[in-house]
């Protein structure tokens, strides 16, 4: 039988191109995402539900089989320096990134089984960036919840980790308000490609992954040098 996963943000970017990969590999995939999803994939159903609903995202999750892997793609960015920090956004990226995360493994968890996996999609700046430190706390929350949920599940088999992109080629990448410019490119001279990100989390979603749990797992060509 195929393993299963649930992949948020599965409509665009990250959550997408790992979606595709999974397929690819012989796995079912539930994709959750707000926006439309094109995936005709035999193998792929699409639910839609907005994140921000926590009811609705509950519902989703009480229909759900029980998975083997859940990807927590979703995410948003913003920029602002100290000073001008707005509430109300730094409560959304909370929301999203960590409270969202507590949600899908806190009701998911407790049907998985040995070798199943938890992998959040965190991001490099988790170590800091100027302007950006709702969005970075976020992501460091993000490790710091992986740890100990890794420390928690080992002795179930059940591995917990964070991949961190830097700057990748998705449509975030150029979203209103992340920042006054995009990022610079790193030394490796170009942004990392979504299916890059795709083929780690497919490793790390693997067998051969058995013994990697607890990890933040960056890929960033070469920019944390």
């Amino acid at each position: 039988m195929a393993r299963h996963a649930l992949v948020t943000g599965a409509s665009s970017g990250i959550g997408a191109a790992i979606a595709e990969r999974l397929l690819a590999e012989g796995w079912q995939v539930t994709g959750f995402s707000r926006a439309p999803i094109v995936n005709d994939h035999p193998a792929f159903t699409a639910v839609s539900v907005d994140l921000a609903d926590s009811a609705r995202l509950k519902q989703a999750l009480a229909a759900l089989p029980a998975v083997n892997a859940l990807v927590h793609a979703a995410g948003m960015m913003c920029a602002a320096p100290l000073g001008a920090l707005d509430e109300e956004q730094g409560a959304r990226l909370w929301y999203l990134h960590v409270q969202v995360a507590q949600i899908l493994a806190n009701t998911l968890q407790p049907q998985m089984r040995r070798g199943d996996r938890i992998l959040l999609i965190g991001s490099r700046t988790s170590r800091g960036a100027a302007q950006r430190s709702q969005y970075v706390s976020t992501k460091a929350a993000m490790v710091g919840m992986a740890r100990s949920w890794a420390a928690e599940l080992a002795p179930l088999g059940i591995t917990v980790n964070v991949i961190a992109p830097g700057a990748t080629a998705t449509p975030m990448l150029q979203q209103p308000g992340r920042a006054s410019s995009p990022p610079s490119l790193p030394p490796l001279g170009r942004y990392i490609e979504p299916s890059e990100v795709a083929a780690l989390a497919a490793f790390v979603l693997s067998p051969s992954a058995d013994a990697i749990t607890g990890q933040e797992l960056v890929i960033c060509g070469g920019a944390s040098l």
